[in-house]
């Protein structure tokens, strides 16, 4: 493991643009539950509709009942985010980007944990489950900004419809951040991807595109994903363990190049 972390330091250090994606597994050494798998919450209340956006946009006042009610899994799923905490593996990511070896990170989590530990270039791919979107400005808010005395919330801007930022089956992905998502993708040379299957699109697709272009890819994951046959280096364990050790050897290497 020491020479395989030792290697990765070295690619990310002498590409010119590093970008992240994270997935659920980064997001579970916080306690937060993934969706599928054994322990996952679907696999438990089962998977929620597939046309849950055109739900909404039919009855968004129902629909915003039943996250005031917390119903299904739902509940158990904002206790979680509401209970967890940054990691090991957040805060390194974090100073990755503090030591400008990391450009951009790319998250398909709704926890808001990468933005609590510190990371300031981040684009959510699902929403933020503290936030609220307009669906006809497409302006966010916090959570706690809007009223929901009156339902559903109206956008203050525009008078918009006013849902959770996350972002529901059915529903496309907001422009602008998909529009962040594919200019740091094509920026990028090298991508690190930590704790995601590599299953969901249009995430899954944003590593091929790199290592089409010839670019590098290094992944971290206590498993081997859909991505492992074609990353060019694979670290095996947590992601609370590895990127901490990773950041030590970066940073290593670092002040050996300034002497």
């Amino acid at each position: 493991m020491e020479a395989d972390i030792h290697r990765a330091a070295q690619l990310m250090l002498a590409c010119k643009y590093a970008v992240c994606l994270t997935g659920a597994g980064i997001s579970v050494e916080s306690g937060v539950r993934p969706f599928r798998g054994p322990d996952g919450l679907w696999t438990e209340y089962g998977e929620p509709p597939m046309d849950g956006y055109q739900r909404f946009l039919a009855d968004p006042e129902g629909e915003w009942q039943h996250l005031i009610n917390k119903d299904g899994y739902i509940g158990k799923l904002r206790e979680a985010l509401e209970a967890a905490r940054p990691h090991p593996a957040h805060y390194a990511l974090a100073e990755l980007e503090e030591l400008r070896v990391l450009k951009y990170l790319i998250t398909q989590n709704i926890d808001n944990l990468h933005c609590a530990a510190g990371s300031q270039k981040v684009a959510e791919i699902h929403g933020n489950f503290l936030k609220v979107r307009c669906i006809q400005c497409g302006y966010r808010y916090d959570l706690g900004a809007i009223s929901l005395e009156t339902l559903p919330p109206r956008c203050p801007r525009c008078s918009g419809i006013v849902k959770t930022d996350t972002v529901l089956f059915g529903e496309p992905i907001p422009a602008d951040v998909m529009k962040t998502c594919q200019r740091e993708t094509d920026r990028c040379d090298c991508m690190l991807s930590v704790g995601t299957s590599a299953f969901i699109y249009p995430a899954a697709g944003l590593p091929l595109e790199v290592k089409r272009k010839g670019g590098i890819l290094i992944e971290i994951d206590p498993r081997e994903t859909e991505l492992s046959s074609m990353c060019d280096l694979s670290l095996r364990g947590k992601a609370g363990e590895v990127l901490p050790r990773l950041v030590s050897t970066v940073k290593s290497e670092m002040e050996a190049e300034a002497e």
